[in-house]
C-alpha cells in the first residue's frame, strides 16, 4: 500500500477588486524555503508569470494562454479570485529511486476571465527546488465539445544559456543524441530540456502528468535584452488541432526543477509529485526485478523474430535461458519474436504463438524455476492491432503468470496517421496502461511519448524506452553511441523517469564495421547502477556472460533503492551515483566517463557510524582502454568506513562498479 503522511494544509481564498484597464495588483507565491517566488498579473489586459531564484530574476514576464477554435484565452484578461494553499506530507513509492519522497509546497491559484466571459484557471505549486504550473479551463460551454489550436504559454528566461537538447522534428520515438548549445541557437526541441544557465545553476523544463493532451516541444526565440523565449508547441493531430477537449480540461504541468548542482537536477521529486497517486490499491504483483532475454542476438544477426532456421524465441531455447535466469537470480526472461506475423506485412497476433514456441509449457517451465516469461507486443505502429487483442491477449497472459509485458511502436504514425506523441498517442497508452493494471500486468513501453512522472498514479508502468539505447551499438552504421552518449543521458532523458537502455553488454565483436559499445567492460557494469530502471536487462546473450566474474556484480544489484546520491557529475563528461538498496544495508557505485580519462574521489560520509563495510570494486584495469584494451578490468576488496574517500581511476570511456556491504 501507498503510505501518506500530511503534514498541514492551509487553505485561504480572497477576491482581488479594483481591476482596471485590464490590470490589477500582482500576486506572489513562494516556495517554502523563500529561495523560489512566483509573481502573476496581468499587463495590457494579458496575464502573465515570472519568476526570481534566491533575489535574482530566472524568467522575465511570460505571458499565459490558449488559443481556442472560437477565440483566445488571455488575449482581453481580468483577474479574478485568488486562492492560496500549502501542503508538506511524505509519501511511499512502491518501487523507485528513494523509497520515501516529502511534498512539499505552496499553491497559488489564480482565475482569469476573459472578455468572451470564458474562464481561466492557473495554478501555480512552488517547491524548494523549482515549479509547475497547470492550466484549469472549466466547463463553460457546457458540455460542448471545443479544440485546442495552440497553447500560448512563454517561459522567457532572462538571458542565454548553453543547452543540451533533441530536436523535435528530426528525431523519431526520441532516439537521438543530446547536443550542448546555446538555446538561441536551436530549432524546435523535445523536453526534457536542460541548461546550464550560470556558473553552479542548472535548470530543467519539461512536464508532469501528461494526461488526455498532446506532448510539450519548445521552440526558442530571441527576445528583449537578450533574453531567450521559449514558446510552447504542442504536438499536433495530422489536421493541426493540438487538443480536441469536452468539459474541464487540465493540462499536464510545466515544471522547471532548479538546482545549484548538475546531480540535483537527478534526485528532485518534483515530477513525481505533480501527478496523483496510485489508482492501484493492491500493488503486491508489481515486482522490481533483473531480467535477461534474447534480445542481442538478434540484433547481432546471429537469430532472427521470424521462423526460420535461426528463430530465437523457441521453446528450447527460452528453456535454455530460464535455466541461466535460475542459476544467476535474474527474475524474467523476455523473449522477443514468439508469435506469428513478423515478416509477414507486420500484421501480428498476440493471441497465438509460433510452431516452435509453446507459451503453455514455457511459462510452466519457467515458473518453477522462479522465472517468469515477459511478454512482447510489438505493433509497427499499428496501435489498433493491440487495442482490438490487449483484453483476451492480457487475460490471457494472466492466466499463465506473466507479470510484465514489453510493448513497442516501430513506426513513424500511429495506425498510419497521427504521431504517437499527440492526443492520439497519449490516448493510446494510457488505454494499454489501465487494460494491463486490470489483469495484474507491468509495462515496459518501447518507442513511447516522453515520461512525464504517470508511473506514480500507474505504478504497473516500471520503464520506457524513449532513448538512443543500446541495439545502436550492434547495428548503426555511423558507429554506435560516442562515449558521452550514457553520462549525458542521466542529466537529459533520465530526468524524464525510469529508462530502459539494456544496459550491460560484455562482448564487443562486430557485425558492422567499427560498431560496438564504445566504452570498457567496467563501463558497461557501472552503467547498470547510473541509467535507473526498475525492470533492468541484462542485455547481452547468455553465451557472454558464461564464466565471466563481472556478472557477479549484477548478480548481486538491485533494481529498486530506498536512497540515491549524486556524489559528482559534470554533464555530459562523467557522473557518479551511490544507491542504497530497499530492505538490506548494501550500497552500491556507479561511476563513467566520456573519452577523457579522469579520476574522480568519492567521500563515503553516507555510511553508517561506527561499522565497518566491504567495499568490492570492479574497475578498468591499468591498461585500460575503450578503443584498446576494453575487456581489461580487476576486481579487488578494500575494508571502509564512513568518512573514507574512495579514489577512483577511469580509462578512457570507463567506469567502477562498487558494492558496499557490511562485514
Amino acid at each position: 500500500m501507498q503510505k501518506l503522511v500530511v503534514r498541514f494544509v492551509i487553505l485561504v481564498g480572497f477576491v482581488l477588486f479594483g481591476v482596471t484597464a485590464g490590470n490589477a495588483e500582482n500576486v506572489k507565491v513562494s516556495s517554502p524555503d523563500g529561495a523560489v517566488i512566483v509573481t502573476v498579473g496581468v499587463k495590457n489586459h494579458r496575464p502573465f508569470y515570472m519568476v526570481d531564484y534566491e533575489g535574482k530574476p530566472l524568467v522575465a514576464p511570460s505571458h499565459l494562454g490558449y488559443l481556442i477554435a472560437d477565440g483566445e484565452l488571455g488575449a482581453h484578461a481580468k483577474m479574478g479570485k485568488v486562492v492560496r494553499s500549502s501542503k508538506d506530507e511524505t509519501w511511499t513509492q512502491p518501487w523507485g529511486e528513494c523509497e520515501t519522497t516529502r511534498n512539499h509546497y505552496n499553491e497559488l491559484t489564480v482565475s482569469f476571465r476573459e472578455k468572451t466571459g470564458h474562464p481561466m484557471l492557473v495554478v501555480f505549486r512552488v517547491f524548494n527546488d523549482g515549479f509547475g504550473f497547470r492550466y484549469i479551463l472549466p466547463d463553460s460551454r457546457k458540455g460542448q465539445a471545443y479544440q485546442i489550436m495552440d497553447e500560448l504559454t512563454e517561459l522567457t528566461l532572462s538571458h542565454d544559456a548553453q543547452a543540451w537538447s533533441i530536436p523535435s522534428n528530426h528525431t523519431e520515438y526520441f532516439e537521438g543524441i543530446y547536443k550542448k548549445d546555446l538555446l538561441s541557437k536551436k530549432d524546435t526541441v523535445c523536453t526534457p530540456l536542460t541548461i546550464e544557465y550560470e556558473k553552479d545553476l542548472f535548470l530543467a523544463i519539461h512536464e508532469a502528468a501528461l494526461e488526455d493532451c498532446a506532448s510539450i516541444n519548445l521552440t526558442p526565440r530571441f527576445g528583449d535584452g537578450g533574453a531567450v523565449r521559449l514558446l510552447t508547441a504542442l504536438t499536433p493531430w495530422r489536421n493541426g488541432v493540438k487538443v480536441y477537449a469536452q468539459g474541464e480540461l487540465k493540462s499536464p504541468w510545466r515544471t522547471m526543477i532548479i538546482s545549484r548542482t548538475a546531480g540535483g537536477l537527478l534526485t528532485s521529486n518534483l515530477m513525481l509529485n505533480l501527478n496523483e497517486p496510485s489508482q492501484i490499491k493492491d500493488m503486491s504483483w508489481i515486482e522490481p526485478g533483473r531480467y535477461i532475454g534474447i534480445w542481442w542476438s538478434i540484433h547481432k544477426k546471429q537469430n532472427t523474430w521470424e521462423l526460420g532456421p535461426t528463430h530465437g524465441a523457441t521453446t528450447e531455447n527460452v528453456k535454455r535461458y530460464m535455466d541461466f535466469a535460475a542459476r544467476h537470480g535474474f527474475s524474467g526472461v523476455l523473449a522477443e519474436g514468439w508469435n506469428p506475423g513478423w515478416g509477414q506485412g507486420e500484421k501480428i497476433s498476440y493471441l497465438e504463438s509460433y510452431p516452435d514456441f509453446d507459451m503453455d509449457e514455457v511459462t510452466r517451465y519457467g515458473l518453477q524455476k522462479g522465472v517468469r516469461f515477459i511478454g512482447h507486443t510489438e505493433t509497427w505502429g499499428n496501435a489498433t492491432l493491440l487495442e482490438n487483442q490487449m483484453e483476451q491477449a492480457f487475460s490471457w497472459f494472466e492466466r499463465l503468470g506473466i507479470r510484465a509485458v514489453k510493448t513497442g511502436y516501430v513506426g513513424r504514425y500511429f495506425d498510419g496517421k497521427e504521431l504517437a506523441k499527440s492526443q492520439y498517442g497519449i490516448r493510446h497508452y494510457r488505454r494499454v496502461i489501465e487494460c494491463a493494471a486490470k489483469h495484474h500486468i507491468m509495462i515496459d513501453n518501447h518507442e513511447p511519448a516522453m515520461p512525464t512522472g504517470i508511473q506514480r498514479t500507474w505504478p504497473n508502468l516500471m520503464t520506457q524506452e524513449g532513448v538512443r539505447g543500446q541495439e545502436y551499438n550492434a547495428w548503426d552504421r555511423r558507429g554506435g553511441n560516442p562515449p558521452s552518449h550514457t553520462v549525458t543521458l542521466p542529466f537529459t532523458r533520465g530526468l524524464a523517469g525510469p529508462t530502459d537502455f539494456t544496459p550491460a553488454i560484455f562482448n564487443f565483436s562486430e557485425i558492422v564495421p567499427g560498431t560496438h559499445p564504445h566504452s570498457t567492460l567496467a563501463k558497461q557494469l557501472g552503467e547498470f547502477v547510473v541509467i535507473y530502471s526498475p525492470l533492468q536487462m541484462a542485455a547481452d546473450a547468455i553465451e557472454n556472460y558464461e564464466g565471466q566474474p563481472a556478472l557477479s556484480f549484477i548478480e548481486s544489484c538491485p533494481t529498486t533503492w530506498s536512497r540515491t546520491l549524486v556524489p559528482n557529475g559534470e554533464i555530459g563528461k562523467y557522473i557518479t551515483i551511490a544507491r542504497k538498496e530497499r530492505g538490506g544495508d548494501r550500497w552500491f557505485i556507479g561511476s563513467i566517463t566520456n573519452e577523457e580519462a579522469r579520476h574522480l574521489d568519492v567521500v563515503l560520509d553516507f555510511l553508517d557510524e561506527a561499522t565497518t563495510y566491504r567495499a568490492v570494486i570492479y574497475e578498468d584495469g591499468p591498461e585500460a582502454d575503450f578503443e584498446r584494451h576494453p575487456y581489461e578490468m580487476t576486481i579487488r576488496q578494500i575494508t571502509v568506513t564512513k568518512g573514507d574517500t574512495l579514489h577512483l581511476r577511469l580509462a578512457r570511456s570507463g567506469g567502477v562498479a562498487i558494492r558496499i556491504e557490511k562485514l
